[in-house]
């Protein structure tokens, strides 16, 4: 590794950007139950037991409210065709909450086969690594102190840059996860709502909402895909510059295509709710 603090300024900003995309492609892969050990999901497993108490008992507050707002008097509870489509809401919005995180698993065991399809299909095993180009490398080593001045100042706003950037992306893909462990642990409370008619919606809207933050996996696989194809070919270096200028363009180039990366892991969620009408 070069001895000089421009180089290496830069090569330790291009390092933290190449690792936060490696974990992306890690935890873009990893199941809840071994995110960090499997500790949290124990935890989040706790509170979801927990909470299917008080889903029982909403489970008879929404079917009874329920009952109240579709029938308008008892005679019509003893119809046969109300009573048994109403004995069958009960028991399903029961089974919801009994099952409800065998349920959420499935949907997420189909959006990761959803995700290793989409990689294999690439043929993307990882991602994509960004590094200093030799060009750039030889042109500041060969600089004076003074001319040195200026590239400290384009370092060191491109490296802060790269930084920001880094954590930004991978902030977006833990807050994924933390996403999914919330819906997990208070599954059992929205499911209830399908004991009654007028508030199944809640369960829907929870449904759709759970199934959203799991395919927004599979976006950012792709905007990770898309991006890795995109900078394949890295920024053109112009041997004939002034250092300054060439490691400026480089840089901003650089930033330019981390931006749109960024972007799209940022926007994974308002993607997968236009594509699907969620």
């Amino acid at each position: 590794m070069s001895d000089n603090w421009v180089v290496q300024n830069l090569t330790n900003a291009l390092e933290t950007w190449n690792d936060k995309l490696s974990e992306i492609w890690l935890l873009i892969t990893q199941s809840p139950e071994n995110f960090k050990g499997g500790a949290i999901w124990s935890v989040i497993v706790s509170i979801h037991g927990a909470l299917q108490a008080i889903g029982y008992a909403l489970l008879v507050v929404f079917f009874v409210v329920g009952v109240m707002k579709t029938c308008g008097n008892f005679a019509e509870i003893k119809k046969p065709e109300h009573a048994v489509k109403l004995f069958v809401r009960f028991a399903l919005a029961k089974g919801l909450i009994s099952y409800g995180m065998e349920l959420m698993l499935a949907l997420l065991n189909i959006v990761q086969g959803v995700i290793s399809s989409i990689m294999n299909a690439a043929g993307f095993g990882g991602a994509q690594q960004t590094v200093l180009p030799q060009e750039i490398i030889t042109a500041v080593e060969e600089c004076g102190f003074f001319e040195s001045i200026p590239l400290w100042a384009v370092t060191l706003i491109g490296g802060l840059f790269i930084w920001v950037l880094s954590f930004v992306m991978i902030l977006s893909v833990y807050g994924r996860f933390f996403k999914m462990f919330m819906y997990t642990a208070i599954a059992p409370i929205p499911l209830s709502s399908f004991a009654g008619e007028p508030s199944q919606n809640i369960g829907k809207s929870f449904l759709k909402g759970y199934a959203a933050v799991c395919l927004e996996g599979a976006i950012i696989v792709l905007a990770c895909i898309i991006f890795s194809v995109f900078a394949a070919s890295p920024p053109v270096v112009d041997v004939d510059a002034a250092a300054a200028s060439m490691v400026w363009s480089y840089i901003g180039e650089l930033i330019f295509n981390m931006l749109i990366l960024v972007g799209s892991i940022k926007m994974a969620d308002r993607i997968v709710h236009e594509m699907m009408g969620l």
